[in-house]
């Protein structure tokens, strides 16, 4: 008996490695396609002349910070995939059941923002990562950070961080109160949820979210913390 479930189990190991085999492969020929059929400089040449383009240096701090706060601690150490949120991600799913929860770091968002599409599927996620290996090794992390905030998607049509600004909040980026650019910063998670058009009891529970973390990971203090959330945009 015990031999029987040895085979079955080296048979099972067998078959998923070359399900996993078969996966790359396919993950590496969307990523071939895609980048052969639109460069990267020409990709990025083509989002830098957007009307709506906002460079880093206009962002305000706070948001910045409270964009990798939530989205992705580890950005300015990583090479464009975080091992350790992919662990994390893969034992979640196992638990849950689904593929909910994907380990993505900001590259692969900007990857899948510029060069595929948004459904959660293993082949596109393979591509994905082969692509981000691409945009760190040609950009420099703040640039990649600039690209990402104005490829996103922040709900009511806005697909940028600048139009975002001045569709919820009426102002530029640079004129955001701390309250405002942190409740900004949570919203492309899900805009269908989080904007707060939508529900804005919800949009500063993800506000508080985004601040909790920004705690958690020494960007400002608890006490700041309370302040930003008490001032209510003043």
């Amino acid at each position: 008996m015990k031999k029987i479930i040895g085979k079955i189990l080296v048979i099972a190991i067998i078959v998923i490695f070359i399900l996993g085999l078969i996966i790359i492969g396919q993950g590496y020929s969307m990523y071939k396609e895609a980048i052969e059929k639109v460069p990267l400089d020409q990709k990025v040449e083509e989002i830098k002349s957007k009307e709506n383009y906002i460079t880093i240096e206009e962002m305000p701090e706070i948001y910045k910070q409270a964009v990798i706060a939530v989205e992705d601690h580890r950005f300015y150490s990583h090479g464009g995939i975080d091992i350790i949120a992919i662990g994390r991600a893969i034992v979640n799913d196992i638990r849950t059941l689904s593929f909910a929860e994907g380990g993505s770091t900001i590259t692969q968002q900007l990857a899948k923002n510029i060069y595929f599409t948004q459904e959660k599927e293993l082949t596109r996620k393979v591509a994905e990562v082969f692509m981000a290996f691409k945009i760190e090794k040609n950009l420099e992390k703040d640039e990649i950070l600039e690209l990402y905030l104005n490829t996103s998607y922040f709900g009511d049509g806005y697909d940028t961080a600048k139009e975002a600004s001045i569709g919820y909040f009426g102002k530029e980026l640079k004129d955001l109160s701390d309250y405002e650019a942190v409740m900004l910063a949570g919203i492309p998670n899900a805009p269908s949820v989080y904007a707060p058009t939508k529900n804005l009891k919800l949009a500063k529970q993800r506000q508080k979210q985004v601040l909790d973390k920004m705690v958690e990971y020494k960007y400002i203090s608890k006490d700041r913390a309370d302040e930003i959330l008490a001032s209510e945009g003043n």
